[in-house]
């Protein structure tokens, strides 16, 4: 039989590629407690939907006899558990993600991990996705994972969920164990914002109910798996309707061409639209849409492309162009829900990086209402987030930016808060609502500002922020410098523990939470006293680099001075004037700086005074070139 002519063959590869086209796209993520079998359920609907290439099939089983994981049969999971780490426990670590599509579908599917401390990877998964399979090993019944796996789905939007009871094979395909597992699931989802839920009993190992219908399970009349994902139909997300069109980058490949880069949101736009630039409320119109060189005649929600106005305006990476009799709401403080990603505990206090839209403001958690028992699905009070905690907040910044609440819009509604120094991703957080519209804030003016006081007094405010080890001497040179420069007519004050833990904090502890929540309290009364022409001296030891920093933030540059007092530890424990780290040492002082709880020292201080080489006089010789 003669070849195909390359004609014949350029026809009928075209003729596929438009009917791929022409199919809707299903994300889904398969998710429950480790060794489920998600990934050997993945890895059999692959291999019987028959979308592997030969040399895949021919290299998995290979590959399963290498193993040895099936006694010589094929191991389907190998198909998607990638990682080296992952082969050797058994277990799936990183979000797998796979591609593949049928006669009537195309697929995303993201294999999550099942153990506790990969959480966060799971949440990862669930972000993007429209359809959950939540597996249930039948001889083990629900566990806590399968609970908390599908609390953070539908808290992150997924609102179609498969529970797919796994390994019947195992129970002798007893069907008065799925129905106990069905009534305790549908007992538990029932506080739980699904849509629909659809049970199906498989065994993914032996391909029961995964693409053919299964004989050893004839009480059962419901779908196979994949012919349910083929046919769900999964309601469009609601959205306001109104564009929404965040801006990734500005386009300017010359200086004739100014356009803005990015993904719709919400929505849909055309050219000769109307449109609004946030947060600077300037209006233009719509001039072209464009997808590499061509030109769209409209844009649809999900849709990339570059859009071009009919005149210049100065638009940023993280900007928002919206409809301009509908714009988005603005606000610089939210109630939020985080998922907590980071085994460095979130505290209240804290300054973080809030990555929303494309922007990145300053940010920090003003309260930490409670935390989710995902058994209970009841709140827990606490006081700081742990590793894979899933938390009730309240978040402010140091800016107002334009947002939608996440169940209107899951692009606009959802944000990561980044460490500002290791700039590991700390928490997943989903919008709520605004707790403030910032433009219905309107500070207070007043004739007599701080220029007014600072003439007033011949002098302007300073911040010196003294920070080291207990012992290291803040107490004595503070009290030094302050002597210094009230003989010579500088209005001084003095915050320290006498005057401030014992009144203003005197609710705070010295836990690191506490420590946090010291030091944010202590730098607004600063502020304050700056405003109103004092040098501030403080004399905390002040631990932790993100809160001198978050305090620093809060002042113009040349206000606020870091004042390093670096001593060894050997020195400021031989010194010990109050006994304390003799206690500490004993264990009758815990979350003592520097003997179990850590001290972060300044890396480019204003001032850096050895103060077991100095004498105090040259201190505060040194300190008057930058205060006096």
């Amino acid at each position: 039989m003669p070849a195909p002519s390359p004609t014949k063959q350029s026809a009928a590869v075209q003729r596929y590629l438009e009917a791929q086209s022409n199919l809707d796209l299903l994300r889904f993520m398969t998710c429950g407690s480790v060794d489920d079998g998600k990934s050997t359920l993945i890895g059999r609907l692959l291999f019987e939907a028959q979308v592997l290439f030969s040399d895949q099939v021919e290299a998995l089983k290979e590959e399963s006899k290498r193993q040895g994981t099936q006694a010589g049969a094929i191991d389907f999971a190998l198909l998607v558990d990638g990682l080296a780490a992952e082969r050797e426990q058994g277990i799936t670590i990183d979000v797998a993600y796979r591609f593949f599509s049928t006669a009537r579908r195309k697929f995303i599917v993201a294999d999550t991990p099942g153990h506790e401390q990969y959480t966060r990877n799971m949440a990862t998964g669930a972000s993007t996705a429209d359809l959950a399979v939540i597996l249930v090993d039948a001889a083990q019944g629900l566990l806590d994972q399968t609970r908390r796996h599908s609390f953070i789905a539908s808290l992150l939007g997924v609102r179609h969920v498969v529970l797919a009871v796994n390994k019947m094979d195992r129970v002798d395909y007893d069907s008065a164990v799925f129905e106990e597992i069905l009534a305790q699931y549908h007992s538990f989802a029932k506080r739980l914002d699904f849509t629909d839920v659809t049970a199906i009993p498989v065994s993914a190992l032996c391909g029961d109910n995964v693409v053919e219908y299964s004989t050893n399970m004839p009480w059962y009349e419901g779908p196979a798996l994949l012919h349910h994902l083929e046919h769900v139909v999964i309601a469009p997300a609601q959205s306001s309707q109104a564009m929404r069109f965040p801006v990734q980058w500005v386009n300017r490949p010359n200086a004739d061409f100014r356009g803005f880069s990015g993904t719709l949101a919400e929505g849909t736009s055309k050219p000769g639209d109307q449109v609004q630039v946030l947060p600077s409320g300037q209006i233009a119109c719509i001039e072209r849409i464009l997808l590499g060189h061509r030109e769209l005649p409209q844009l649809a929600k999900g849709q990339a492309a570059t859009l071009t106005l009919d005149r210049a305006l100065d638009v940023s990476r993280g900007d928002i162009i919206v409809a301009a009799d509908s714009p988005c709401a603005m606000a610089d403080q939210f109630d939020a829900t985080l998922v907590w990603m980071d085994s460095a505990e979130g505290l209240v206090g804290r300054s973080y990086w809030l990555l929303l839209n494309g922007n990145r403001a300053n940010g920090s958690l003003t309260d930490i209402k409670y935390t989710f028992n995902v058994n209970a699905l009841e709140p827990t009070p606490a006081q700081v987030l742990r590793l894979n905690d899933v938390a009730r907040v309240e978040v402010s910044l140091d800016r107002a930016v334009a947002f939608a609440a996440y169940k209107d819009s899951r692009a606009l509604g959802s944000f990561v808060l980044v460490d500002r120094y290791t700039h590991a991703t700390v928490a997943a957080g989903m919008i709520n609502f605004a707790l403030r519209r910032a433009d219905n804030i309107h500070p207070q003016r007043s004739e007599v500002d701080r220029s007014a006081r600072w003439r007033l007094l011949g002098h302007q405010g300073k911040v010196v922020w003294f920070t080291g080890l207990s012992g290291s001497g803040k107490s004595t040179i503070a009290n030094a410098l302050e002597q210094q420069l009230h003989q010579r007519g500088v209005l001084t004050y003095i915050l320290d523990g006498d005057n401030i833990r014992r009144g203003l904090n005197r609710d705070l502890g010295f836990t690191d939470a506490d420590r946090v929540e010291n030091i944010r309290r202590t730098a607004e009364v600063a502020k304050l006293l700056l405003d109103a022409g004092v040098v501030v001296i403080t004399a905390f030891i002040s631990p932790f680099r993100s809160e001198r920093d978050m305090a620093r933030d809060m002042f113009e540059p040349g206000e606020f001075i870091e004042v390093y007092l670096d001593v060894p530890l050997s020195v400021v424990e031989q010194r010990d004037p109050k006994g304390l780290y003799r206690k500490a040492r004993a264990g009758e002082l815990p979350h003592f700086t520097g003997i179990d709880s850590v001290y972060e020292a300044p890396p480019t201080p204003e001032v850096r005074l050895d103060t077991d080489v100095l004498t105090v006089d040259q201190c505060v010789s040194r300190l008057l070139e930058f205060v006096g």
